[in-house]
């Protein structure tokens, strides 16, 4: 006689098969982590468990998944620059020759001041956002990068205002 209780792991829905409600459960639950995490990385497991309303043992296991995954990369606290004295930001525009891009991005992201580096798509072909405490740095900064190898121009734009910046977008 068949025992009724026994599932077949092939049928949808059943035991050893995922339903698309079980997989957006999963990322619903990998969403809020990162929230929390993204406005107070310094959270113990038991009040990321809390928070996200799972067990503590399902909040170790799912940050050490997205930690593995490379989502969380590290954890690290929101700095006003500002008050530490960096009150000139800048966007660099680059334009470099001779297909040597990705070379000299490398190298730009190398330098001290350098926030971001960026890829772009238009007229130019890197973008850079860099801090600096005075225009004595920044005008090294700019001296220097038109000073590299395969730079052919620089526009260098200085923030008069931020509006925001923040970039924890979850």
């Amino acid at each position: 006689m068949k025992d009724s209780r026994v599932r077949n792991p092939t049928s949808k829905g059943k035991a050893g098969t995922k339903t698309a409600k079980q997989e957006e459960t999963k990322s619903e639950i990998d969403e809020k982590i990162l929230k929390a995490l993204t406005l107070d990385a310094r959270l113990s497991s038991r009040q990321l468990a809390r928070q996200c309303n799972i067990s503590t043992s399902t909040a170790l296991s799912r940050v050490k998944r997205l930690e593995e995954k490379g989502i969380i990369k590290g954890y690290t606290a929101l700095v006003d620059h500002e008050k530490l004295g960096y009150t000139l930001t800048v966007v660099s525009e680059i334009t470099v020759s001779k297909g040597r891009l990705l070379e000299v991005e490398n190298e730009i992201a190398k330098l001290p001041n350098v926030c971001c580096v960026y890829d772009v798509t238009g007229l130019i072909d890197a973008v850079i956002i860099a801090k600096f405490k005075n225009r004595e740095e920044l005008s090294k900064f700019a001296k220097r990068l038109l000073a590299m190898p395969y730079v052919e121009r620089t526009n260098t734009h200085v923030v008069l205002t931020t509006i925001k910046e923040d970039f924890r977008l979850i």
